[in-house]
């Protein structure tokens, strides 16, 4: 009996042993986002930009965001989709053509880690740029509320859940306490938002929605050489230094920091010129069109850690 418990005993541990060899440890890329409204303002080709005349703008306070696609390239010479593809959110086509499905999307606070890789998914090389899809943005701007019933106009707070990916198939909407029920594809610059009314008013709460009437900024300094296809969505932004990958980083973690300019990127037709966004609960047609909410630039910067 007691070589028979001996026997067992050292199988056992040369099992354990072995398998414990067989354990392959990698090292991880972690990747967040960051929201500045001090960066720079950028047009669709990177270039500094101003607002045009008849127009206004604010930069909204973030709540959440939701990355759909996200690419690491070499340089202003790699196609589009050529570079270290990591992160693509999942699909649909409940409602027709292909688009993002909102109820999979990995929404995140800022700072919060969006989504964790294998560094080993990344080839040897150095990256210079950064291409990056934000799908969702929820955030918090200010406005008034023209003509409610019995009220009038009240000056408050709302927030916004603004949807600047291709395409995106939504079922049930909750923008912030109140939802909306829309099981349909919408197209980039679909927007919804939940009014903020506090006491005496705080009945009057309410959801309104509308598509925005420009084409969503989508920055892009390398277009020249690397250009991405109309309403994808996608952001370049480059590095502060480039990101050498070798067999001696992989054995350390990474985190990627994405750092995006909302300097002013809610942007409506300012028709009476009072600088605030006037939304009409009677008239819809009343409501100042929104013209633009895409993010204004991108910079992105990494850290190793062992």
């Amino acid at each position: 009996m007691y070589k028979i418990i001996l026997i067992i005993s050292v199988v056992t541990t040369f099992i354990f042993s072995s398998c414990d060899k067989d354990i392959k440890h990698f090292s991880t890329v972690d990747f967040k986002s960051i929201f500045d409204e001090t960066q720079v303002r950028l047009d669709k080709d990177g270039n500094p930009v101003t607002l045009p005349a008849g127009n206004a703008a604010q930069s909204p306070r973030i709540n959440e965001l939701s990355i759909h696609y996200l690419e690491l390239s070499q340089d202003e010479f790699t196609p589009y989709k050529k570079g270290a593809q990591l992160y693509k959110s999942a699909e649909t086509i409940d409602g027709g053509a292909v688009a993002i499905d909102f109820d999979s999307a990995i929404i995140v606070s800022e700072n919060e880690i969006s989504f964790t890789v294998n560094i080993n998914r990344i080839a040897n090389d150095n990256y210079n740029y950064v291409r990056a899809s934000v799908s969702y943005l929820n955030y918090d701007i200010d406005l008034i509320l023209r003509n409610i019933p019995s009220v009038g106009d009240v000056e408050t707070t709302g927030t916004v859940a603004s949807f600047i990916g291709y395409n995106t198939y939504i079922r049930t909407l909750q923008i912030m306490q109140l939802s909306t029920d829309i099981n349909a594809n919408k197209s980039q610059g679909f927007w919804a938002f939940e009014t903020h009314l506090t006491a005496p008013y705080e009945s009057y709460n309410s959801t309104y929605s509308g598509q925005s009437i420009g084409i969503t900024t989508c920055v892009n300094p390398i277009a020249a050489t690397s250009p991405l296809p109309l309403g994808s969505g996608v952001i370049t932004g480059k590095f502060t230094e480039p990101l050498v990958i070798d067999d001696e980083s992989k054995k350390q973690n990474l985190t990627i920091t994405l750092s995006f300019s909302n300097n002013n990127s809610f942007e409506w037709e300012d028709v009476n010129a009072n600088g605030i966004w006037d939304v009409d609960v009677v008239n819809p047609a009343l409501t100042e069109q929104v013209v633009d909410m895409g993010l204004r630039g991108m910079i992105a910067t990494f850290h190793f850690t062992e």
